[in-house]
């Protein structure tokens, strides 16, 4: 998505005001799902998977997020990967249909075990393995893959095969990219990671520039929804 339509969204939000969550006691269905696969590979240091997890949990805590996901009946699930077939997931999903429920979820992250041992950073296998998440928990209209990464894929399937895959049966794919390492790694998630109707990547180089661009990333995935999603399919080959 330019860069300019994104910061149009993000200036219509703070003029509308806070966004309102579903009432209170109802059974509603979710309306987005989100995977939140964070990069524990091996080129992620233990300081850098914490400052992800931190990171997350401050984003979960800000209020005008947590209006959001209410307001879109987010359900989400936090996961990690790094080489092929290695996703494991950290915390299954969860609805969070009140504003409240973020800050829950931000405190689950805090409690969360610490030592999670990668090897090499395979974004395509952890594309694959978020989408069938989707099945096992995850159904709504929208369903978006949110992937952090500070590097480039060297082990598995081609990242662009299996973005290209997991689009078809209709599931978006946005990026974070953390360039402490590679300057160019935004171009690199524009090119071949991110797809779908109305995707996105952004990008950090430390603690408060992350924070910042995860609060503006969870925002805009609540509230730019594509007028028409493509049919979603059967799983992910």
């Amino acid at each position: 998505m330019p860069r300019t339509v994104m910061t149009a969204l993000l200036v219509l939000l703070v003029l509308v005001g806070p966004l309102q969550a579903a009432a209170p006691g109802k059974d509603v269905q979710a309306g987005v799902a989100l995977v939140l696969a964070l990069d524990g590979s091996a080129s992620i240091t233990t300081g850098d998977l914490e400052f992800q997890l931190q990171g997350h949990a401050a984003a979960f805590r800000d209020p005008a997020v947590a209006e959001a996901l209410a307001s879109a009946r987010a359900r989400v699930t936090l996961a990690a990967y790094s080489g092929p077939n290695s996703l494991k997931v950290l915390i299954p999903w969860t609805a969070l249909a009140k504003p409240e429920d973020a800050g829950r979820f931000a405190e689950r992250i805090d409690a969360l075990p610490r030592g999670f041992q990668g090897d090499s950073t395979a974004i395509g296998s952890a594309i694959l393995e978020a989408a069938k998440l989707f099945d096992r928990g995850g159904k709504a209209p929208r369903q978006v893959i949110d992937l952090v990464s500070n590097g480039f894929s060297n082990g598995g399937i081609d990242p662009a095969e299996a973005r290209d895959r997991v689009t078809k049966r209709g599931i978006i794919v946005n990026g974070l990219a953390i360039l402490d390492e590679f300057p160019w790694l935004e171009e690199y998630f524009e090119e071949s990671v991110i797809g779908g109707p109305g995707s996105f990547v952004k990008s950090a180089m430390d603690k408060d520039s992350f924070v910042a661009a995860l609060r503006q990333k969870l925002i805009l995935e609540m509230v730019a929804l594509p007028d028409h999603m493509p049919p979603q399919g059967a799983a992910i080959p």
